[in-house]
């Protein structure tokens, strides 16, 4: 069986950790991208009214993603990636879990962020979906280096 690294990236952070990530484990690479692509506005933090912002205090939100379906039928190890967003997962990445069967997958996590740990992000995604399986998650910050990853993996 193979190994698929899924990953959202707003700024690109996120998609060289996970390219650094599917050449270590061989795996396939698989981008989650919003049908609207984020703006520089949309991601103001500061803003209570940017889009970001606005998804992410609805916890039912989930933005639409272009459709590139894939069969995960070949694949038993999944990697999602992520910069973490309001403490937890994007709720983009939310979208990709609900849209795809992840049953009977071994799940791992890795978020960019230069400070806040990963553990909020795995406990929302645990409590979120209690029936998949993740098995361990990292935080990849930007000092983080190829040999703390490869010991992740």
């Amino acid at each position: 069986m193979k190994t698929l690294v899924v990953y959202f990236s707003a700024s690109g952070v996120t998609k060289r950790r996970a390219e650094e990530i599917s050449n270590q484990v061989g795996g396939d690479l698989y981008e989650i991208v919003p049908t609207e692509i984020y703006t520089r506005e949309d991601l103001d933090w500061t803003n209570n009214n940017s889009r970001s912002s606005v998804e992410m205090a609805d916890k039912t939100s989930r933005p639409t993603i272009v459709n590139n379906p894939i069969d995960l039928n070949n694949y038993d190890k999944i990697v999602i990636g992520f910069p973490i967003w309001w403490g937890v997962v994007p709720h983009v990445v939310n979208t990709f879990i609900e849209s795809n069967d992840l049953t009977n997958k071994e799940l791992y996590v890795f978020v960019t962020s230069g400070t806040t740990p990963v553990e909020s992000s795995i406990d929302d995604l645990k409590t979120t979906y209690p029936n998949l399986n993740f098995v361990n998650a990292i935080r990849i910050a930007s000092e983080s280096d190829i040999e703390e990853i490869k010991g992740w993996l």
